[in-house]
């Protein structure tokens, strides 16, 4: 994998074979963070990275000047490989070894950005209560955004807050926001 933009432009990370991951492709995280781009100033958000796997995500926001980054997963090698990337890159990234829908039951963090890249095999109930407890929780900023990586196969439209969808071969980031009228 490598970081798409900006301080560490095109360095390579090669992670250990025996984590549990599938990397989102260049292509797909390259068309993500153009999307992103024109949503946020990336050096004034929060994110927090669900599913981290690699980090893959968090080093592409830190390495745009993110400061405030925030991954969790439930693989402690992970986690690890996480921390100590960030170390090479003298980023500051937050690691949380938890399983994901514990950390959201409980958290009050709250982001500008979440991202969650949870297992394709995933039913869509379990795609669905990740968006759910997002929201019930509160745990987006006023214009903040959540996307959710998933395969092809999965529709996550009829949630309430769905609010588009980008494909890029078989991946699709769907986007949930706040409804605007609800609060009102």
């Amino acid at each position: 994998m490598r970081i798409i933009s900006g301080k560490y432009k095109g360095r390579r990370l090669k992670a250990p074979k025996n984590l549990p991951v599938r990397p989102t492709t260049d292509m797909a995280k390259e068309s993500l963070f153009n999307i992103l781009n024109n949503l946020f100033y990336f050096e004034a958000i929060s994110v927090l990275d669900l599913f981290s796997g690699t980090g893959n995500i968090s080093y592409e926001f830190a390495s745009r000047g993110t400061k405030m980054i925030t991954a969790v997963d439930a693989n402690y090698n992970c986690i690890k490989y996480i921390s100590t990337t960030a170390k090479d890159l003298t980023v500051d990234i937050n690691t949380i070894k938890s399983d994901v829908f514990k950390f959201l039951e409980k958290t009050t963090l709250q982001s500008d950005v979440i991202f969650t890249d949870p297992p394709y095999n995933f039913s869509e109930d379990q795609f669905l209560e990740i968006a759910n407890l997002v929201f019930q929780r509160d745990l987006l900023h006023e214009s903040g955004v959540l996307i959710i990586e998933h395969s092809k196969h999965t529709s996550l439209e009829n949630h309430p807050k769905f609010s588009y969808q980008k494909r890029y071969g078989g991946n699709v980031f769907s986007f949930f926001e706040k409804n605007e009228e609800e609060e009102l």
